[in-house]
């Protein structure tokens, strides 16, 4: 089964305005997302609905050419909301084979580390009963459980358009034209996208969805919260030799390369886990607050591991594997709300991190849960599409209100509430960070009566060039650190042939050689982590330089909707299957 599929070689000339309607298929539950909290949602929704005596019918759209290949997280996954879904999911089989056997955090300068005793360790930090995975994997897994409780799953499809109802509430999605060449005309195997219909839509697309941002905006679910904070997560897989391999061993640091002094104030750290059977998994989180914009995420990540504290862990190993992710930081204090005529958010979109775990999947999944049984609650005085029903764009567009009241309740929300304010004191350096932090979990819990939130975006905490010192890199060895395109080479990254997915926004055009490029000295030439972004030599015409965007190289981080300046970039999807090819992250 092909969503969308028609032969179109004779409408190569005609116009989109000329094109035949999209085909449609109607569903009592849209998820935009196959991922933990996606996957997780489908999977509750099934649950509730017969335990309701429901029947009710479900479909997720996921833009990774299969489950789990758009996926990179950490991943040291805490079992809690799997437990609530499946509790017999180690006789399932679920693929949690590497359980935390030890916990490390050091505290780094240039060329040694300090260690804090694990007492001192917050019980964020403690992950006893905890599991390293890969999450890829783990969604995989979820979603074969989906398929046999009946949820439909299309791997390969992107989500790019909201549909709506007559009363303006949401009522579907549809997926994206295929087979238009780069200039715009149509190709021969052009196939028309199809209109998913539903009486309930999640989004669950991860951070910095692009249809998430887009229904934010339409029903204004921002009004009254801060804004959002992101880090640019980057990782490595590393087979080891077996003297050198822990199974279950857990570092994290702070410091060096990041911090390079008490009062330094870039937010980031870095992860290092070993997972069965040879494996290291490692990588940096470099909050996107930072200001100087000289500074590379990625060159960051790659002088990080030549700290001795790092490179014993793999010297002597092999890079198997690279990808890079933005995650929301902003925790309790930024999320929206998180109900609209017509569905829901869930999972990282809205922002469920609990940044000082550095672990979200567990609340990302619980968020779907808890969205698939208001959404089943909304939906039970009324006929099914399973049961014959068809979708009315006339009808009154529900909203599954009750989903923002059971977050509120639900040890998601508590636990996120306690760290409320880890993230914001930061912004007084590292130390005072520290020390905050340690008041914090140990004694004020959240309940501290003010809030140190996010006043401005990310993208408006970079300084001008010339108040910034630049910073030099040491060159890759090539054994240990590598060159961006050498990296980019191991994500199985491929884009057929298409308009850039990559846009200007209007009205911004002359952003990046008026002002990117003459004021802050390009940054997104250092902030993306797979070279998608470049100044010409300024030979053309005029001798201006000018913004080259190399779309083919984008492994779907979202980093360029969040860091450019004025936020200049709308990251749209591109044909499904393109992107990364993750299968172990």
């Amino acid at each position: 089964f092909r969503l969308g599929l028609r032969t179109a070689g004779r409408l190569r000339a005609l116009s989109t305005e000329a094109l035949p309607p999209r085909e449609s298929m109607d569903y009592d539950v849209v998820i935009v997302g196959g991922g933990p909290a996606g996957i997780a949602a489908s999977i509750r929704v099934k649950q509730a609905a017969k335990e309701a005596g429901m029947d009710l019918s479900v479909c997720v759209v996921e833009k990774g050419a299969q489950l789990g290949a758009h996926i990179l997280s950490g991943n040291v996954f805490e079992p809690r909301a799997l437990k609530e879904l499946f509790p017999n999911f180690k006789e399932l089989g679920a693929p949690l084979e590497t359980p935390v056997t030890k916990d490390q955090f050091l505290v780094l300068s240039e060329n040694k580390s300090v260690g804090i005793p694990y007492f001192l360790m917050p019980g964020e930090l403690h992950n006893h009963g905890n599991y390293i995975i890969s999450l890829s994997r783990l969604v995989q897994w979820l979603g074969k459980q989906a398929e046999e409780l009946g949820v439909e799953i299309f791997p390969g499809f992107s989500a790019s358009e909201v549909l709506f109802g007559e009363d303006g509430g949401v009522a579907g999605v549809a997926t994206k034209d295929v087979g238009i060449s780069k200039d715009g005309s149509l190709k021969d195997t052009f196939a028309r996208g199809m209109e998913l219909r539903g009486r309930q839509t999640l989004f669950a697309e991860g951070c910095r969805g692009n249809l998430t941002e887009s229904v934010m905006k339409k029903f204004n679910l921002r009004d009254g919260v801060p804004p959002q904070t992101y880090g640019l997560g980057l990782k490595e897989i590393w087979e080891v030799p077996e003297d050198r391999h822990q199974p279950g061993l857990v570092q994290h640091t702070l410091g060096w390369p990041l911090q390079d002094g008490p009062f330094s104030k870039t937010f980031g750290g870095s992860f290092l886990y070993h997972m069965k059977p040879n494996l290291v998994l490692l990588g940096f989180v470099v909050g996107l607050d930072y200001t100087n914009p000289y500074l590379s995420p990625y060159e960051e990540f790659q002088r990080w591991k030549h700290h001795p504290a790092v490179l014993q862990h793999i010297e002597g190993g092999k890079c198997v594997s690279y990808g890079a992710r933005c995650l929301n930081e902003g925790g309790y204090n930024a999320i929206p709300k998180l109900t609209f005529p017509g569905g829901a958010l869930i999972g990282c979109g809205p922002g469920f991190l609990n940044s000082v775990k550095v672990k979200g999947s567990h609340t990302a999944m619980k968020s779907g849960m808890l969205a698939a049984e208001a959404v089943v609650a909304a939906l039970k005085d009324s006929e099914s599409v399973a049961s014959g029903a068809t979708i009315d764009l006339a009808a009154k567009s529900v909203e599954p209100a009750s989903y923002g009241e059971s977050i509120r309740n639900s040890w998601v929300w508590k636990e996120l509430k306690a760290v409320r304010n880890v993230h914001g004191s930061f912004q007084w350096g590292l130390l005072p960070g520290l020390a905050y932090t340690a008041a914090s979990v140990f004694v004020l819990r959240g309940r501290e009566p003010w809030t140190l939130a996010h006043h401005k975006p990310d993208s408006a905490c970079t300084l001008p060039a010339a108040q910034c010192a630049p910073i030099e890199y040491p060159k890759p060895d090539g054994k240990i650190s590598f060159d961006i395109l050498t990296s980019v080479s191991r994500t199985g990254t491929s884009h057929e042939e298409q308009p850039s997915h990559l846009k200007i926004k209007p009205g911004l055009e002359s952003v990046p050689a008026k002002e990117s490029l003459p004021v802050y000295a390009g940054p997104e030439q250092r902030f993306c982590p797979a070279r998608v972004y470049e100044y010409s030599d300024g030979s053309e015409a005029g001798g201006e330089r000018q913004l080259i965007i190399n779309a083919q190289n984008c492994i779907h981080c979202k980093c360029c909707s969040i860091k450019m300046p004025k936020e200049y970039i709308n990251w749209t999807v591109p044909e499904g299957g393109g992107g990364p090819n993750y299968d172990n992250m």
